[in-house]
């Protein structure tokens, strides 16, 4: 990834969390976000024995003191992850966390001798994934309609599939929106700044709720707005809020664009009382492969990639505009198992009773081209103001969005594939969407080509390509 990009996702997250500091990690390099100060354990056992061996650790060794280990949340909760803070957050800057580092290494014998992993940081799990597309979304015109069009099947409600949105919730107005009316769920809150200016990614979950309810109209689709922190939540909590999600019962299909590299194998901590849970249930999820063009593992999409979770997880990568090769930000990697339009799609961002400024404040035009032969997402070069910069002084454009929005990511790719599960269901009397999963993808005929590699890919059929735009040789 650009890492200008990533700053900027650090900068609108701190600002989003202003009462818990942040660093970048590992030692800098910009793979993931995490809580400075703090590290996570399983409740009880391994709880107490990372506090005692890392408080002993600091104690022993120059330069650390063990004055700061101490639990820092209830000794047992629902997540099943206890918070123990292992130093002051207060003590250097975003290049990384000492006391964090060195917890870590203190732990890594007692982990050898366990053969699985006992602490972990605590990671920011984020829609904005590295802040790229530059300057989308942007309007749309409501003459054109939504890409993919809205299929032509109807609402049963004896029949539809429930599908849970994990994201951050509904504009205030979604309900205008012909296509959302059977979306409910909670509204995302403040839209605005002073200015009368949308928010920053404001319009995300109703996004991919329109986008889910064209490709797959006989869906109940219910939108919540876990991830209302600049789109971004502390793993810690996540796990609690996917409880809660949950507690009115189990969906069909749960929807999460959102997560988080952490430099490992074997899954979130945060997450991991959850994932035993969801595979209880028969529940599918399917999770977007993230936007760093990394192939390392970005959680909970990798859970697709895990024995226990093949069936359980179905991970979702970009294609680009044209549909036949992947999207230069789209993760890629054996972990990512299918492969659908996620640049350039157009969906509902607001309803219809009024035009809504939105001042852009991203990158320059150059910031989020990846070095690849084609414009990655960027539209124009003349949007102005970095977040990541300081004294600014040309004012930023301003454009209005009247509905509907053109918008890239593999969080917009996840729901044309959770809108194809659900679709399936429906047509094959398919009461099971992990079998649903499973028919889908043994059925498909499609494939596109991702960094060489021949891969699946699912295009629904009221989808239609856009053009790629070449860049010049040099530029």
């Amino acid at each position: 990834m650009a890492p200008q990009r990533f700053h900027e996702q650090f900068d609108q997250i701190q600002r989003s969390m202003p009462d818990v500091p942040l660093a970048l990690g590992p030692d800098d390099a910009s793979e993931f976000i995490y809580e400075k100060g703090v590290v996570l354990a399983r409740d009880g056992r391994d709880a107490a024995l990372v506090e005692e061996t890392v408080r002993s650790h600091f104690t022993a060794a120059t330069g650390l003191t063990g004055d700061y280990v101490r639990r820092d949340s209830p000794e047992t909760n629902r997540s099943g992850i206890t918070r123990i803070k292992v130093g002051d957050p207060g003590h250097g800057d975003r290049r990384g966390d000492r006391a964090v580092t060195h917890a870590l290494r203190a732990m890594s014998e007692r982990e050898g001798r366990a053969g699985h992993r006992i602490v972990s940081r605590n990671h920011v799990v984020s829609i904005a994934v590295n802040s790229c597309p530059g300057d989308e979304p942007v309007p749309a015109s409501l003459s054109q309609g939504t890409n993919p069009a809205p299929a032509e099947a109807g609402h049963d409600p004896d029949t539809s599939v429930g599908v849970l949105v994990v994201d951050n919730g509904l504009t205030h107005d979604h309900a205008l929106v012909p296509l959302l009316a059977h979306v409910e769920g909670d509204l995302h809150g403040t839209e605005t700044d002073a200015a009368g200016n949308l928010l920053q990614y404001v319009g995300h979950g109703t996004f991919i709720a329109g986008v889910l309810a064209a490709v797959a109209p006989n869906t109940d689709i219910t939108v919540r707005n876990t991830l209302n922190d600049a789109g971004a939540i502390l793993e810690s909590e996540l796990g609690e809020k996917l409880f809660e999600a949950v507690d009115g019962g189990w969906p069909d299909i749960i929807s999460l664009s959102a997560g988080t590299s952490n430099g490992r194998t074997d899954g979130l901590l945060g997450m991991d009382a959850f994932m035993q849970e969801l595979r209880a249930h028969g529940t599918l999820l399917v999770a977007a492969a993230g936007n760093n063009a990394s192939a390392s593992p970005f959680w909970p999409a990798a859970y697709a990639d895990l024995p226990d979770y093949q069936d359980v997880v179905l991970s979702v990568g970009a294609l680009r505009g044209d549909g036949e090769f992947g999207a230069c930000f789209s993760n890629h990697g054996s972990w990512v198992k299918v492969y659908a339009p996620g640049e350039r799609l157009t969906s509902t961002l607001t309803g219809f009773d009024a035009p809504v400024p939105y001042a852009y404040q991203h990158s320059t035009y150059d910031a989020c081209r990846y070095g690849f032969t084609y414009v990655c997402t960027c539209q124009s070069p003349s949007h102005v103001g970095v977040l990541s910069e300081d004294g600014t002084i040309a004012k930023p454009d301003q454009v209005m969005f009247e509905g509907y929005a053109h918008w890239s990511g593999t969080s917009f790719a996840t729901p044309v594939v959770a809108g194809l599960v659900a679709a399936h269901m429906t047509a094959n009397k398919e009461t099971d969407p992990r079998a649903a999963r499973q028919q889908l993808l043994a059925g498909n005929t499609q494939f596109a080509e991702v960094r060489g590699a021949h891969v699946p890919a699912l295009r629904p059929a009221g989808w239609r390509p856009v053009p790629v735009v070449q860049r010049p040789v040099g530029a």
